[in-house]
């Protein structure tokens, strides 16, 4: 990233926008100097300026929320910066895992113009509930016993698939093939790895064909 090419306002500071690099989610729109650029770039995590403390902070050094930086572009016009991150705890000092939760408009749409976009919405989820572990949640329960209980579940569940093929039943099929996605869509999420990496690897497969 060229960083001499951002152009800082007249307080030295550029917006950047933290977005989750696994789900999509709009984390925090903050503020950067030159400075808090190059210790991002440098150490991999994100750093920000403070407009009411007027100082560089290291997000997470306090909390443990830290953040790693997957990518780091600036806009059009270099004067915004977009940074993908995997957080390692709410991004909001609220305890929220995203800073924008307010609604200020909004309508409930019945039918998805896009027939995957529950793949999507169910990514946000995970991410969300890996970032703030909510008590009472099955994933979370499943996030904070490991990889090793979530590889377990893979297992079990891409073995249900294979039975239910077996035994020719449609619906048990469908069931257990979207059991097998969500804990599959859960494995990626723990581990770091972005679904349109998977996305990507299908379409490289698809211009083989």
């Amino acid at each position: 990233m060229n960083v001499e090419a951002i152009q800082f306002d007249e307080k030295g500071l550029v917006p950047a926008i933290i977005q989750d690099a696994r789900s999509k989610e709009v984390l925090t729109l903050a503020y950067m100097n030159e400075e808090a650029v190059k210790k991002s770039v440098e150490s991999g995590e994100t750093h920000l300026y403070s407009r009411s403390r007027q100082e560089l902070w290291h997000k997470g050094a306090t909390s443990g929320n830290t953040q790693s930086i997957q990518s780091m572009k600036y806009d059009c016009d270099q004067d915004a910066v977009l940074l993908q991150v995997i957080p390692q705890g709410p991004a909001c000092h609220k305890g929220d895992y995203s800073c924008f939760s307010e609604t200020v408009y909004g309508k409930e749409i019945e039918s998805k113009s896009n027939r995957y976009e529950i793949l999507d919405d169910l990514q946000s989820t995970l991410a969300e509930r890996l970032a703030t572990l909510p008590e009472g949640s099955y994933t979370s329960q499943l996030f904070q016993e490991g990889v090793d209980r979530i590889l377990k579940k893979v297992g079990e569940e891409a073995g249900e698939v294979i039975i239910a093929a077996k035994n020719n039943d449609a619906e048990e099929l469908t069931w257990e093939t979207a059991d097998l996605l969500f804990h599959t869509l859960m494995l990626l999420t723990e581990r770091g790895v972005p679904f349109d990496h998977v996305l990507r690897a299908l379409e490289g497969r698809s211009s083989k064909k």
